[in-house]
């Protein structure tokens, strides 16, 4: 068949709305496309295990680690039965199996077969992989790790329920300081169903502002019991909660990676109760032994001030602090009186130099002269001013004269006497 001739069947075959494919065109076409895939091999995590004795068929579900995605598997009995040692819930897997599309019931399912449980060598090899992965990302950053309150307002715990970690966590936080508040949420700490419970629990504690740190407790365990604590998602999910994360596994020899990209590692949950809350009985006693100094350096303090009063006091200046007053008010009058002499004498030598020039003004005037019995005459100039008359030739017959003597003035008229003639 060409290609012309294969698009024209398919343009032919096209479902409208007046032409629509049955239920069973469409689950048949489906099942088409699976079938060409041919086999697989697959790695997830198990689940779920269905095997009922007596059934030839066993029923599994795999997850994949790393996102919420599962698939149905089927395998023979035999199949699962051959696994060494036996499979368990939990457990990672590498499957080979052909995908099969069932046309009655539209599911999708893989047809197992063969198993193979993988070991620890490549769990580890594997989880030192992403190891390397998140380190390069810088998820294990030491700028990144935040530090824990001193006294936590309230602590979330996620741990399994009624488990160990949970009881060491609880019991030697409450006997360190017996006032602390934990808000506990138990999850599965092993399993398929760890990752996803421990996620909601770590976003749940996160959205709480009561609580300030969130503690992920577990007692140790195998490596594949302690899988879910190197899984890459919550590995993320731990690096960006806002609340600091503590990691109490309890696992020296194989360390999860969530220790290292949690703000604080703990060896165990012991360690983790030590590590949250202080010691009220520590604390009291460094409270007391800081009273103790606060006291010590205060009363040194007062100590060193009161000499240095004592020494202040002892001084003539404060010892007697009225007596140089004193002295120099003394001073003060004595020269307040000199400066009084100085100006009375000085007044009393510029008043005789006064008199003396106002003695000599009185003789040099003109009233002491008229009290002898002379006097001033004067006349009227033409302007009407009064002038001194020094010769009768200023001065017409019968002008009028003011004759100022000592005591007063008198107006006179002038006669002009005529001069005698030469030989008469």
């Amino acid at each position: 068949m060409t290609s012309e001739t294969s698009t024209g069947a398919a343009a032919k075959e096209a479902s409208t709305a007046e032409n629509p494919w049955p239920v069973r065109t469409v689950a048949r076409k489906i099942s088409d496309w699976v079938h060409r895939l041919g086999t697989v091999w697959v790695e997830g995590q198990v689940t779920q295990i269905s095997a009922r004795p007596g059934t030839q068929t066993a029923f599994l579900t795999m997850r994949d680690p790393s996102a919420d995605v599962s698939m149905s598997v089927t395998c023979a009995m035999r199949t699962l039965r051959d696994i060494e040692p036996p499979l368990r819930e939990g457990a990672s897997v590498i499957v080979h199996a052909k995908p099969t599309f069932f046309l009655g019931r539209g599911t999708l399912s893989l047809r197992a077969s063969e198993i193979r449980a993988v070991g620890v060598g490549e769990l580890l090899a594997r989880i030192e992989r992403l190891r390397k992965l998140l380190a390069a990302e810088g998820l294990f950053a030491p700028e990144l790790k935040r530090k824990l309150p001193f006294l936590p307002q309230g602590i979330g715990l996620i741990t399994g329920r009624a488990s160990a970690a949970e009881h060491d966590v609880l019991v030697n936080a409450q006997a360190r300081w017996p006032a602390v508040r934990f808000k506990v949420v138990n999850t599965a700490v092993q399993g398929a169903q760890a990752v996803p419970q421990i996620l909601k629990a770590l976003s749940t504690l996160d959205d709480d502002p009561t609580v300030e740190v969130i503690v992920i407790a577990r007692g140790g365990g195998s490596v594949e019991d302690l899988l879910p604590f190197s899984d890459e998602a919550l590995c993320r999910a731990v690096s960006a909660a806002r609340t600091p994360v503590v990691s109490a596994i309890g696992h020296e020899p194989d360390t999860p990676l969530l220790d290292h990209v949690a703000d604080l590692r703990c060896s165990t949950p012991t360690d983790a109760s030590k590590r949250i809350v202080p010691d009220v009985k520590e604390e009291t006693q460094r409270v007391r032994q800081m009273r103790d100094r606060g006291r010590r350096a205060l009363h040194g303090w007062v100590d060193t001030q009161a000499r240095l009063l004592n020494q202040l006091r002892s001084r003539p200046a404060l010892a007697d602090p009225l007596g140089p007053i004193a002295r120099r008010a003394d001073e003060v009058g004595m020269h307040r009186e000199r400066a009084r002499r100085a100006v009375l004498t000085t007044l009393a030598r510029e008043q005789a130099m006064i008199a003396a020039s106002k003695n000599q003004l009185t003789a040099l005037g003109p009233a002491t002269t008229m009290a002898r019995g002379y006097a001033v005459v004067q006349f009227s100039d033409a302007e009407g001013n009064l002038q001194v008359l020094r010769s009768v030739s200023e001065i017409a017959d019968g002008a009028t004269l003011r004759v100022r003597v000592a005591d007063g003035a008198v107006n006179a008229v002038a006669t002009l006497d005529q001069p005698a003639e030469e030989g008469g």
